[in-house]
């Protein structure tokens, strides 16, 4: 914990101790009356199970847990959350007007090292009294945590934070992502011209363009957010930077024959 009564040692050197963003001291999560944060904790527990749940589907659900809710405020707490059903559509949605349209790139591709694919996404984070949002950059062929940042608003910024980190680490082949506008600003996306990656991005609803991150997500919500249920951002910084040190270093993937995320991108 960070001790602002503490003189002989400075908030800076403090954060820096423990590899907590100083910015994130003062972050306060964005909040909603109690009633809907209840249900919007009730809908993230469910699209982690069920990330084919759009907004019908969730109304039916609070309905059947007691919640009389009506579709419209299920759907305004799904889009502030960034919930989206995922399931194939034969049409897509397209970025906001005035961005360039990427394709997807990964269909057929064949990944045989890290740093081929990077992928990154967005999700909801629940807390006491509010809510955060969180951004990873992923390494496709390692499970690699590269980068990853707070934020208590859906802007930008904490998104091209979370690339440069990454992009200090090395440089992608490809980078996917979904085509909402964090990703597909010019800011963004710039930096990944800049480096010379290629650009892929999801069509929106399509199943399994970026399942790498949907599936750290679900591992990252159980294995650690639900568990602790934070109520001080410092708090939930500092237990995810943990977290994702156990994550890339000491927790062994089946899928990767049983090898940490870590033992597999530094081969």
């Amino acid at each position: 914990m960070i001790d602002r009564d503490l003189a002989s040692v400075s908030i800076r050197r403090q954060c820096g101790l423990i590899g907590l963003n100083r910015s994130s001291l003062y972050y306060q999560p964005a909040g909603e009356s109690e009633e809907n944060l209840l249900l919007m904790r009730l809908m993230d527990r469910q699209y982690t199970k069920t990330p084919f749940y759009g907004w019908p589907r969730m109304t039916a659900y609070l309905r059947r847990e007691g919640y009389e809710v009506n579709p419209k405020r299920v759907r305004r707490l799904m889009a502030l959350m960034g919930l989206q059903a995922i399931y194939p559509k034969r049409k897509t949605t397209v970025p906001a007007p005035g961005h360039k349209r990427y394709p997807y790139l990964l269909r057929g591709f064949q990944i045989s090292g890290p740093c081929q694919v990077w992928s990154s996404d967005i999700t909801y984070v629940p807390m006491h009294g509010g809510f955060m949002y969180l951004v990873a950059v992923i390494d496709w062929f390692s499970r690699y945590v590269l980068a990853w940042q707070l934020s208590n608003t859906l802007d930008g910024l904490f998104c091209r934070v979370a690339l440069r980190q990454a992009l200090e680490q090395g440089v992608p082949t490809i980078f996917n992502s979904d085509q909402g506008a964090q990703f597909t600003a010019d800011e963004f996306t710039s930096l990944l011209e800049g480096a010379g990656t290629r650009i892929s991005m999801d069509g929106r609803g399509r199943a399994l363009d970026n399942v790498f991150v949907e599936r750290l997500w679900r591992t990252v919500k159980y294995e650690h957010i639900y568990l602790m249920d934070y109520a001080y951002v410092p708090d939930l910084e500092t237990g995810l930077h943990s977290y994702f040190q156990f994550y890339n270093r000491e927790r062994p993937h089946q899928s990767l024959g049983y090898r940490t995320p870590a033992e597999v991108h530094f081969a």
